[in-house]
């Protein structure tokens, strides 16, 4: 609702005739909805009704200019274009040189309105546009302080009297992907950081200002900020301000001849999303999973979970695996992000719990490359089997429990035995993963014996199978009548302690569930 108060931040709203013959933006007209509207129409035929009058009359929205160009006020625009829909013609001046023909639809001998195109901080008109076609060049110290980053950038624009709004993008060396306060600088202006390889840097020395052996000692090119903001600029750009030192940063502005396109130079420092997907169905996935889902370039993962995303897989470049090839999965991911992908690599339930997400640190730590840790990462977590079967059964996870995998394919069984032990001495509710396999029927055998050590033989055990897939069942049997032919590798077991309780339905069925204590504390209470 609050979207709807202020026009400014308005979401384009759409809506498409029954019989598909006109497609009509209904709100957010000039944030989108009318250039959506004019796409879908021309892709199934229809007539978009674009009703704006700026659009109709104008042929352009003055408050909306080309991606690349922003306007300096927003609050001037009203006032020019009722001048403009008075029928009055604007005066174009373009200081900055940069083609405008988008605003040739309203241009005339004026005086007024006058429209001035400028990077000028000082500029001053009826309406000022800005083009993006700045750069700052950045190097920095590892770890530098992002306060005194910032303040080098400003001091630099300001000094040349240039306006940060023209600022396209931020840019640096490749090493430098991760630091902060370059992220920090690009956050702060709202725009990109693009990152460039020290060899893409180096191609750029004989157009530098101030070469440096001592920089080429320490990151393999002649110039950070100067080749940075060189390569944005290609080589009709050129360098506005040349290298500029504060104590542990450089800046260098570059200018280009065109608003700059960010996507299109460079690299963005790449994104690895580790996913949970749940139990594999769309219900079972957490909205933020989804999202990252979403967003992403590359969907890496075994192939039946990306099987399992549906029409979310759609128009992704899928990178499907082979069961076992854990570590062919994780490495393919951190490479795809370190090239500056955004990428999602998927595993089923929670990717913490018995999936890849550890993979993914263990191979950072192992120091295989170092563009990896420049990545950033995020754990999106999901619904690991033992909650979906908890949940399914009642509440047997409601006091303290562990998870332990039976397979001794990563793990020597001497150490599964040891928290098997461990678990049952301390009367804990346990989810057993991996419980069996084709090859490896004893361990679960074994696990049941050291459990029966410590419990009654009466205490529940829920067999969940297949759980939020076809087929799926939930049942449940007492510790001693545990039948290991009966479980498969589809099934995740949860043991009970002492104190799990059962609690027959009104349908024949069974809740499980492990009291906290509250009815002793209300009994407390009471008394």
């Amino acid at each position: 609702g609050s979207a709807l108060v202020d026009k400014q931040i308005e979401p384009p709203v759409i809506a498409v005739a029954k019989d598909g013959s006109s497609v009509v933006p209904l709100l957010g007209g000039h944030h989108g909805a009318n250039a959506l509207a004019r796409k879908i129409a021309i892709a199934i035929g229809a007539h978009a009704a674009i009703t704006t009058a700026s659009d109709l009359r104008l042929g352009i929205a003055l408050d909306v200019p080309p991606t690349g160009w922003r306007v300096k006020d927003m609050a001037a625009v009203k006032g020019v274009t009722a001048a403009l829909l008075g029928g009055a013609k604007a005066k174009i001046e373009n200081e900055a040189g940069i083609d405008a023909a988008w605003l040739a639809p309203i241009a005339g001998d004026g005086p007024h309105p006058n429209i001035l195109i400028s990077n000028c901080a000082d500029a001053e008109a009826d309406l000022v546009y800005r083009p993006a076609n700045l750069v700052l060049g950045i190097g920095c110290e590892r770890r530098a302080d992002p306060a005194e980053v910032s303040a080098l950038a400003k001091r630099c624009l300001q000094e040349a009297g240039l306006c940060p709004q023209s600022v396209a993008c931020v840019a640096s060396i490749a090493l430098k992907a991760a630091e902060p306060a370059i992220l920090a600088l690009a956050a702060e202006l709202g725009v990109p950081a693009r990152f460039f390889s020290a060899a893409e840097l180096e191609r750029e020395t004989p157009r530098l200002k101030n070469p440096s052996d001592i920089v080429f000692a320490e990151t393999g090119c002649h110039g950070v900020a100067e080749g940075a903001a060189l390569a944005v600029v290609g080589p009709q750009g050129a360098l506005v301000v040349s290298k500029v030192r504060s104590e542990r940063a450089t800046c260098a502005i570059g200018w280009a001849p065109g608003v700059i396109d960010a996507t299109k130079v460079g690299r963005p420092r790449g994104r690895l999303d580790i996913v949970g997907i749940g139990p594999g169905t769309a219900a079972g996935r957490t909205a933020e999973v989804d999202l990252a889902l979403r967003r992403a370039t590359d969907l890496v993962g075994y192939k039946l979970y990306l099987d399992l995303l549906g029409p979310l897989a759609n128009n992704k470049r899928l990178h499907g695996y082979e069961l076992g090839a854990e570590e062919a999965r994780v490495r393919v991911a951190l490479e795809l992000a370190a090239e500056g992908r955004e990428v999602a690599l998927v595993c089923s339930g929670d990717a913490g719990i018995y999936a890849m997400a550890t993979l993914v640190y263990e191979l950072i730590d192992r120091g295989g490359n170092a563009d990896w840790a420049r990545v950033e990462i995020r754990g999106l977590p999901g619904v690991s089997a033992m909650q979906v079967a908890a949940a399914r059964i009642g509440a047997p996870l409601g006091h303290d429990f562990c998870a332990i995998s039976l397979s001794d394919l990563l793990t020597p069984w001497p150490a599964i035995e040891k928290r098997l032990k461990a678990a049952a001495e301390g009367d804990f509710v346990v989810a057993f993963y991996n419980p069996v396999s084709q090859r490896r029927r004893s361990q679960l055998q074994a696990a049941k014996e050291m459990l029966l050590r410590h419990r009654p033989g009466a205490t529940p055990v829920v067999l969940a199978r297949n759980l939020g897939r076809d087929g799926e069942t939930v049942s449940v049997v007492s510790l001693e009548a545990l039948d290991i032919d009966a479980v498969d590798m589809l099934t995740l077991v949860i043991v009970g302690s002492s104190d799990t309780r059962s609690v027959e339905r009104p349908d024949g069925g069974v809740w499980i569930y492990t009291p906290r204590g509250y009815a002793s504390k209300v009994m407390e209470q009471a008394s």
